[in-house]
């Protein structure tokens, strides 16, 4: 949904703007290529941050002909305030979040994120953290993991799930989980047995849900007045947080429904932009079918 995204954005000459999760640097590209420069010379700046080194060496490579108008940083975006910070990226007039995982990662056998891979049982974007989904298949205890399939994944079948994985370990590839998992509930549905469960273990992996929630206040404080914020995410879990954020955001008050007079002092910060979520188009889900789960929502700083 990048034309989206650069047109919510509305990026200006002299703008300084955020790529969140730039993971192949379409974004990016996109905000730095959306204007030159201004009459006087000024330059959109962008600052990119991703937690994969690997995708952070692509997205160099990628807008290396834009010189020091793109900052690229290693690191993940729950640490968004301190990077912007030490990158004197403060008011910026605009931040991108794209969440999930990206085509790189899945089609690289080794990283574990896709159901046919052979490679080992990784999924972390940050490869230099410890914990991987092979640790959680592999030592959580049968309820733990039954109950991390079922709220990072909404899985209803994640006792049976889990009682399969407990009895067939150790499980060492993706394409042996994923089997194993078909094996155990059958295919009834059209998508994979196994989807909500890999999604269930990537989320915990790489704390995704958390460092959602952590990120987004960062993000709002970082915001001029009259900067926008972009999120597209590609499940309800993530939606529903960036969604209850923005409206909570959106009010002047957020007291209990019975409190006759307002205590929390609470002012309303941003306006929101999407009244109901944007989803890609339909040229967009025949050119990439992963897109069709995608739902953007964007606000502006007050």
């Amino acid at each position: 949904m990048t034309r989206e995204v650069v047109e919510l954005i509305e990026p200006r000459a002299g703008g300084r703007y955020i790529d969140a999760t730039a993971g192949g640097g379409g974004h990016s590209e996109a905000l730095l290529e959306a204007i030159v420069a201004d009459a006087d010379g000024g330059f959109l700046s962008v600052l990119s941050l991703d937690a994969d080194s690997k995708a952070v060496e692509r997205v160099r490579s990628r807008l290396e002909r834009f010189g020091n108008r793109s900052v690229v940083v290693h690191s993940n975006f729950r640490d968004l305030q301190a990077v912007a910070a030490v990158q004197q990226f403060s008011q910026v007039d605009g931040i991108v979040f794209d969440l999930g995982f990206s085509s790189d990662q899945l089609h690289d056998a080794a990283r574990g994120f896709s159901m046919a891979a052979s490679g080992s049982l990784d999924m972390r974007f940050d490869t230099s953290q410890e914990l991987t989904a092979a640790s959680l298949i592999n030592e959580l205890d049968e309820e733990e993991l039954a109950n991390l399939i079922y709220e990072y994944g909404e899985e209803h079948k994640s006792r049976r799930i889990a009682r399969a994985i407990v009895r067939n370990r150790p499980v060492e590839t993706a394409q042996a989980l994923a089997d194993l998992i078909a094996s155990s509930v059958g295919r009834r549905e059209k998508i994979h047995p196994a989807t909500r469960t890999f999604q269930a273990l990537r989320i915990a992996v790489n704390r995704e849900l958390d460092s959602l929630r952590e990120v987004l206040p960062q993000a709002v404080s970082l915001l001029r007045p009259g900067g926008r914020l972009v999120v597209i995410s590609f499940h309800s879990l993530e939606d529903r947080i960036v969604k209850q954020f923005l409206q909570t955001e959106a009010r002047d008050c957020i007291c209990p429904p019975e409190a006759l007079v307002c205590q929390c002092g609470h002012k309303a910060t941003v306006r929101i932009l999407t009244r109901r979520p944007w989803q890609p188009s339909a040229d967009e889900v025949a050119a990439n079918s992963r897109s069709r789960s995608a739902k953007l929502r964007a606000a502006e700083r007050l």
